[in-house]
C-alpha cells in the first residue's frame, strides 16, 4: 500500500484518521480473500470447485417416433385373429395389429387412418407359430421397409401337448436374440413393438366357466393348459403353474432382450397383466380373443407406442 496518498486527507467525523479506515478496510479484504481461497480446496462441494467450467448435460436426441408411417405384424394366431369371426378359423381383418374391422379399430387403423392403413400395414403372424417361426416372418416383413414391427409370440411355445414339450427359456430368449439381430441386418432403426405373452392360466380360468368352450378344448388346444380343465388335483395344478412360470420367463426375456435394443419397445407386462373376461373372450373358443378383446389388446399397444416414454 502506499501510504503517502493518505497523507491529506481529512479525518473522520469521529477524528480518525481515514488511513486507519483503509488499512482496516485493507485487512478485512485480505480475510476475505483467504476465505474465498479456502473454500477453493479439496473439501469444497463439487460445484464450486468446478466453477465457470460446469455445463448443463444435454438432452438426448429422441429415437422412438410415436407416429410410424408404416406397419408389420409378427406372431401367431392372436394377431392373425383366430377364432374371432368363426370357429377355429383365422379372421385377419379382426386383428388388433393389422386389422380393419371398424369395432377393433387396430394399431394401424389408430396410427395410420383407416384408408392409409390398408396399403401400410402387413401381416406375417401365423396360427401355431412359435419363437423359432419369426426370423422367417421377420425375414418377409422386412421387403417393405416398415416403420414399425410388431410382435407378439410365445403363446404356442407355452401351449404343448405336456409340459415336457414346452420350448425351453434358453432357447426362447436365444431365438428372441436371433430375430432382432437378424433384423438389424437389414433395418437398423426399424422400431420393434413387443408385447407380453398372455396369461394362459388366466385364460383358463375364464374359459373354464363354459361348457361349450371346454368341449373346443377337447379339441387340442394349449393341452399343457387346458387339458382336463375341471381337474383342481394336485398334479394338475403343479402342471398349469408350471405354464405358468414358463410364460413369466419368456416375458422376462421378451423384457431383457428387448432392452439391449434402442429401436425396441417392451409392452411393460401389460398384456400378461390384462384381466380377460368372458366379453374379451371368443365365443368360440373361450381362450383367444373375441373381437372385444383385439380391441383392447389394440388400446394397449397403440396407448404403449405412442407414449413419450416406454413403459416400466
Amino acid at each position: 500500500m502506499d501510504h503517502g496518498t493518505d497523507q491529506g486527507t481529512p479525518p473522520t467525523r469521529r477524528g480518525r484518521p481515514a488511513r486507519r479506515r483503509t488499512a482496516a478496510a485493507a485487512a478485512l479484504s485480505a480475510v476475505a480473500l483467504a476465505v474465498t481461497a479456502g473454500c477453493t480446496g479439496s473439501g469444497a462441494p463439487a460445484e464450486h470447485r468446478a466453477g465457470s467450467a460446469a455445463k448443463p448435460s444435454p438432452t438426448p436426441a429422441p429415437h422412438w417416433n410415436p407416429r410410424p408411417a408404416s406397419i408389420a405384424a409378427v406372431g401367431d394366431s392372436i394377431t392373425r385373429g383366430f377364432d374371432a369371426c368363426m370357429v377355429l378359423s383365422d379372421c385377419p381383418e379382426a386383428s388388433w395389429a393389422t386389422g380393419s374391422d371398424a369395432g377393433v379399430r387396430s394399431l394401424a387403423t389408430r396410427l395410420l387412418g383407416a384408408g392409409s392403413a390398408a396399403a401400410r400395414s402387413w401381416n406375417y403372424a401365423k396360427t401355431g407359430a412359435r419363437m423359432s417361426d419369426i426370423p422367417s416372418q421377420l425375414t418377409r416383413a422386412a421387403a417393405h421397409r416398415p416403420e414399425l414391427v410388431t410382435v407378439m409370440v410365445g403363446g404356442n411355445d407355452a401351449c404343448r401337448d405336456s409340459v415336457d414339450g414346452m420350448t425351453s427359456t434358453a432357447d426362447f430368449r436365444t431365438g428372441f436374440e436371433t430375430s432382432l439381430r437378424q433384423l438389424r441386418t437389414t433395418l437398423p432403426k426399424t422400431q420393434v413393438y413387443v408385447s407380453s405373452v398372455p396369461d394362459l392360466k388366466r385364460l383358463w380360468s375364464e374359459g373354464r366357466g363354459n361348457a361349450l368352450g371346454k368341449q373346443i378344448w377337447k379339441l387340442g388346444i394349449c393341452r399343457s393348459m387346458l387339458s382336463d380343465a375341471d381337474d383342481l388335483g394336485a398334479a394338475a395344478a403343479e402342471r398349469r403353474d408350471a405354464v405358468y412360470e414358463r410364460v413369466v420367463a419368456y416375458n422376462k426375456a421378451l423384457k431383457d432382450v428387448c432392452a439391449k435394443d434402442r429401436y425396441c419397445r417392451y409392452d411393460g407386462g401389460a398384456v400378461f397383466d390384462y384381466r380377460f373376461t368372458d366379453e374379451q373372450l371368443s365365443h368360440w373358443d373361450w381362450f383367444h380373443p373375441s373381437k372385444d378383446g383385439q380391441g383392447r389388446l389394440a388400446e394397449i399397444a397403440y396407448r404403449n407406442v405412442t407414449a413419450a416414454r416406454p413403459p416400466a
